[in-house]
């Protein structure tokens, strides 16, 4: 984010669509076709300038099925992005779609020169036009900044120079913060969170970031809804969150965080209720239940799955744990369909925030069809339709209506569903800091943030 600007970019602390490269608001000349001016003098960090030519050749680059670009899937409703001028694009759409500011985030724009020159040299110290550049990156040790004079954007550096620490260990991370070596650290661990807050500023932001449960619904009782929903409804998440969490989570009472702006309560509701398990069993004809819980190695992660498993075996499901590194369990056991049910944290909001994105993210292609397998089913069509209805309204209450509608459908049948959503918090010394925020998805933003 440091280093690349979309036409729009979403601020990292409160999620909110501003004009990064474009210089002002989209220029709408129907429903479907859009104009976008740049910012009269941005400039790339080779010194060249950022054209209408760069920002096609950036759309195109995501859109090529060749690159197989992670992007392409938040913006399917592109038909084309042209040039209207040196300093103009005209975006068609294959659809009206009101969140189209928001998603233009995902798409960075790129020089078009430096790439098609040189993609490997790209790729290994990439050029934007944001406010710092990069000077050096090394692997597993640090990523070195430098503020771009030449930015004329709304965000510029307050600072010369930033260097990031890659400390992957997080006693390595409180260790360096209390030391002086940084100024700032992300994901401080739950255990160390008192310690650190009677020295630090402290923030644990509410995020989106889920700890799921999602079920193998192409193997037997799994397919059972009612056998999906006992097992969440013998998760006692209050505990969960109180001594695997300390209290840094919240129970999912709706598919996003209630801090969300699109936040509706489901219908179906997981609170902690064995009896009911029992009985949901006994109706689907279910006893005897073995599993194996396939989850990974992250350490809240592994903090929280005995406690499911504890109240998995309470109610009669004889639970064993299989715990491996992230990778390796989708590699092995969930993608070719070797698994009953896989425990696991996720979070697409680090791409966006809006409903449509989060709920597609795990309800649209590769999850349904390929993890979960569910997509076949009357209710992935329903939920689909309902996504598709709400992306094409402009009526802001009736979007929010359906896509209520359609997490009422997954909460209820629950093939993947959140047990809960995670709190974030990141550390920093205020006395050498000014402007910082924490932002409630992974990583650190540097915006607006200068030296005390």
């Amino acid at each position: 984010m440091h280093v690349f600007e979309a036409l729009f970019d979403l601020d990292p602390a409160t999620r909110e669509s501003y004009a990064a490269l474009a210089a002002r608001d989209l220029e709408k000349a129907d429903d479907t076709t859009y104009k976008v001016a740049l910012r009269d003098g941005a400039t790339f960090h080779d010194g060249s300038a950022v054209t209408a030519d760069d920002v096609v050749f950036s759309f195109q680059r995501v859109m090529d099925p060749a690159n197989a670009s992670l992007m392409v899937q938040f913006i399917p409703f592109v038909e084309s992005v042209t040039a209207a001028d040196a300093k103009t694009v005209e975006i068609k759409l294959k659809y009206a779609f009101p969140l189209l500011k928001e998603r233009l985030a995902v798409v960075k724009i790129v020089p078009k020169a430096l790439v098609e020159k040189d993609k490997t040299a790209f790729d290994a110290k990439p050029v934007g036009s944001g406010p710092y550049r990069l000077v050096e990156a090394t692997k597993e040790d640090k990523i070195v900044f430098e503020r771009w004079d030449k930015y004329n954007g709304t965000r510029p550096a307050k600072v010369k120079n930033m260097v990031w620490r890659l400390l992957s260990d997080p006693s390595a991370r409180v260790t360096a913060l209390e030391s002086g070596r940084v100024a700032a650290i992300e994901d401080v661990p739950y255990i160390d969170v008192q310690k650190v807050g009677q020295k630090h500023k402290l923030e644990a932001a509410q995020s989106f970031g889920l700890l799921f449960l999602m079920f193998n619904c192409a193997e037997k009782p799994f397919d059972d809804r009612r056998v999906r929903q006992a097992l969440h409804y013998a998760i006692d998440t209050d505990k969960v969150i109180r001594t695997a969490m300390l209290g840094n989570a919240a129970a999912a009472t709706g598919y996003v965080q209630e801090t969300h702006p699109a936040y509706a309560k489901a219908s179906t509701v997981y609170g902690y209720d064995p009896d009911k398990a029992k009985a949901l069993l006994k109706e689907a004809g279910v006893s005897g239940l073995n599993v194996t819980m396939v989850t990974t190695d992250a350490g809240w992660v592994k903090d929280s799955v005995p406690v499911i498993k504890e109240g998995w075996d309470a109610i009669g499901v004889t639970t064993t744990l299989d715990i491996g590194q992230s990778g390796g369990q989708y590699t092995n056991k969930v993608d070719p369909g070797k698994f009953q049910i896989l425990v696991a944290p996720g979070d697409p909001s680090v791409f966006g925030n809006d409903m449509d994105l989060l709920l597609r993210w795990f309800f649209d292609g590769l999850w349904p069809q390929k993890r979960f397998r569910w997509d076949g089913t009357k209710e992935a069509a329903e939920v689909l339709g309902l996504l598709d209805k709400a992306a094409k309204t402009g009526d802001a209450a009736e979007q929010k209506k359906l896509w209520a509608e359609a997490v009422d459908i997954v909460a209820e049948e629950a093939p993947l569903y959140p047990i809960l959503h995670r709190k974030l918090p990141t550390a920093w010394n205020d006395k050498k800091l000014t402007g910082f925020r924490p932002i409630p998805t992974t990583g650190l933003s540097f915006f607006d943030v200068g030296l005390a």
